[in-house]
């Protein structure tokens, strides 16, 4: 059977993660077991929820450095309107929110950042590195306001269980992000919003020409990427029962990987969601692995940074022999 170079990438992205699992079964007998697959589950959700968003932009062409950033602030707004509401002294009125109400804001906040990432980028033709860059600084920024450079903490168990909470015996973050994954599997592969996305990246000048609104689908990619972004907020802010004002640092590195790793081409253009579920696994199997075998954090991110730039290694040179 001929494979195309797409599926060579899947494929070989399932053969690192298989062999990994073989390797980390045989080096820990604590690793192959029902809690532990539970376990690494939880812990890439909120990998998976970041770097869903980071595949529709790269497969666009672009970049966002701004993921870590909008969780923060997404977290943050969510946390203090459920926590202190909003006060309007002129009028002497106070607003209380329900735990839906400020999931509800949050979301609209990390939305708000994507659909100004996606602004900047296709009506004032910045760059996406640079108009990304600019939102990582605002929203870092915002957040610090609006928190005070203090942790907002002791936000109820009905909010908390959407980071900590069971629905039959599985954890509420895997059916969140579960939920995700088949949501844009279906919105890239069955959609014509998802046919553009591919088209966009694959030859931006012909899907110009062929008269697709590529600033439309630029500007709905960038917005979902926040509004992901901030899903992934909810999640670590009811894990951990607190908005932290430094949360998601590093975020961006590890979606980015996550997408590269499951095939992805950073041209845009080529990969998949279900690819990049796989980039995630390997990352949290990793993480996993070299954890329980008591290697040092440090060693983790050497670990990690060469499985990345293998990733990106591969993917070069299948665009080399592709020409």
């Amino acid at each position: 059977m001929k494979l195309d170079r797409e599926h060579l990438a899947k494929f070989q992205s399932l053969i690192a993660l298989t062999a990994m699992v073989v390797a980390m079964s045989l080096l820990s007998s604590n690793f192959l077991t029902a809690d532990n697959g539970l376990n690494i589950l939880r812990q890439i959700s909120v990998n998976l929820c970041l770097s869903i968003g980071m595949t529709l932009i790269i497969l666009t062409g672009g970049i966002d450095l701004s993921v870590g950033a909008i969780l923060a602030l997404s977290g943050a707004i969510a946390a203090g309107l459920l926590k202190n509401g909003v006060r309007l002294e002129a009028l002497g009125l106070g607003l209380e929110f329900t735990v839906f109400g400020a999931v509800v804001a949050g979301l609209l906040a990390g939305a708000a950042a994507g659909l100004f990432n996606g602004l900047a980028i296709t009506k004032f033709k910045i760059p996406p590195f640079v108009a990304t860059l600019g939102m990582f600084s605002i929203a870092r920024g915002l957040t610090m306001l609006w928190t005070g450079g203090f942790p907002i903490t002791g936000l109820g168990d009905t909010f908390g269980w959407i980071g900590s909470g069971m629905l039959f015996s599985i954890p509420a973050p895997v059916w969140i992000s579960a939920t995700l994954v088949l949501a844009f599997v279906l919105l890239t592969r069955l959609t014509r919003f998802g046919r553009h996305i591919y088209a966009v990246g694959g030859n931006e000048r012909a899907a110009l020409l062929t008269g697709l609104p590529v600033d439309r689908i630029k500007i709905a990619v960038y917005t979902l990427g926040g509004l992901l972004s901030a899903a992934a907020a909810m999640i670590v802010t009811a894990r951990l029962d607190s908005a932290q004002p430094n949360a998601g640092l590093g975020y961006e590195l590890d979606s980015i990987a996550a997408v590269v790793i499951g095939g992805t081409s950073l041209s845009g253009g080529r990969g998949s969601v279900l690819g990049t579920v796989i980039g995630c696994l390997i990352i949290g199997v990793l993480n996993n692995g070299l954890f329980l075998l008591n290697v040092s954090p440090f060693w983790q991110q050497v670990v990690k940074g060469f499985v990345i730039l293998a990733a990106v290694a591969v993917d070069r040179m299948s665009q080399v022999d592709s020409r």
